[in-house]
């Protein structure tokens, strides 16, 4: 029978409430709800009569009694360098996407690149007694405690897997496209130091520049140095290329954020993108197809990145196999209006 809710709410219906509705005992029931290894011997036909009872009654599994019995919290810890950017916003929807289908919750923490407060994060984390942690844009130092999936992740660290963009296979992308529309005088932004893939990212676009025999001029080349999650990212340096007067016909931004303040630099210059400056990015945010002109860019698949991350992670934990060390996710060209053929100079 269940049991009546606290201040006169609904009843609460219990694993042994289940049973007797079905005429079984409280053991076969927690069997099946909890796919313990003891249903295999149960027949088909009982575990659908329980798992139909338990949708019908509304059954919801006791959280505390769940982690007393299998001594685990069925908690995640996510930490962030912060939450409203574009990039970690989308990964972490694929964290809670992926997890809301588990039963697993997960806690936030955000660090701003403070090394001191993502080291007090990681032990607090441990102490509420998560089971693994999931890194977005985060630069980890040393391996943690606990199993772990970096987002993106580049160094390698024993217990840690590194999910992160094939970079090579992007930047390849960007500059052939660019390229077999006739640039070759091409700007480029770099990415702030601080930004987890700035590193990998500039190599990968220099070792492919050197594939292609394409020069990258240091006086069409800007280091990103503020952290804004704004197009302010990108709207000074815009301006700064253009100061230097050194003619370009297409930029390569860091990221989509960038490009679409670079954009507005041009614009305000009297520039047309694309017929004078072929712009193009890298992410694939939800703006970029709203930006005017929308944006051409390379597509890293964030929501999926963040469930592959949240699966990788409860498979390590629930103990199905070891763990790998990377993951390579494969980018995307996306073409839009804010590329064209090169002008000539």
């Amino acid at each position: 029978m269940a049991r009546s809710g606290k201040r006169g709410g609904p009843p609460v219906v219990t694993l042994k409430s289940v049973a007797e509705h079905l005429g079984l005992t409280p053991g076969t029931v927690s069997s099946v709800l909890n796919d313990a290894p003891s249903a295999r011997s149960i027949p088909l036909k009982t575990k659908n009569l329980i798992r139909a009872a338990a949708k019908e009654l509304n059954y919801q599994p006791n959280y505390f009694a769940r982690s007393l019995r299998k001594k685990r919290t069925y908690t995640l810890g996510v930490i962030a360098e912060e939450i409203g950017d574009s990039y970690g916003s989308q990964i972490i929807t694929g964290i809670e996407e992926y997890l809301r289908g588990k039963d697993y919750s997960f806690l936030t923490m955000v660090h701003r690149h403070d090394p001191e407060l993502l080291q007090r994060h990681l032990h607090l984390l441990a102490q509420r007694g998560v089971e693994g942690i999931i890194t977005v844009d985060t630069s980890l130092q040393e391996s943690p405690a606990l199993p772990t999936i970096a987002v993106p992740g580049h160094r390698k660290l024993k217990g840690v897997t590194n999910l992160a963009l094939d970079h090579e296979k992007a930047a390849f992308l960007a500059l052939d496209h660019l390229m077999s529309l006739s640039h070759r005088h091409i700007a480029f932004m770099k990415g702030n130091p601080i930004s987890t893939d700035a590193k990998d990212r500039w190599q990968a676009i220099c070792n492919v520049a050197r594939q292609l025999h394409l020069e990258i001029d240091p006086d069409l080349t800007v280091q990103i140095d503020i952290d804004d999650p704004s197009p302010q990212l990108g709207y000074p340096f815009g301006k700064l290329l253009l100061a230097r007067r050194k003619l370009f016909t297409a930029l390569f931004a860091y990221n989509d954020i960038s490009a679409i303040g670079a954009i507005r630099a041009f614009q305000e210059a009297g520039l047309r993108v694309p017929q004078d400056i072929s712009v193009i990015g890298f992410d694939d945010i939800p703006w970029a197809a709203f930006q005017s002109p929308s944006l051409t860019t390379v597509r890293q698949p964030l929501i999926r990145m963040g469930q592959v991350a949240a699966q990788t992670l409860v498979q390590r934990i629930e103990g199905n196999g070891e763990y790998p060390p990377e993951i390579t996710i494969a980018p995307e060209l996306v073409l839009r209006e804010s590329t064209g053929k090169a002008r000539e100079l």
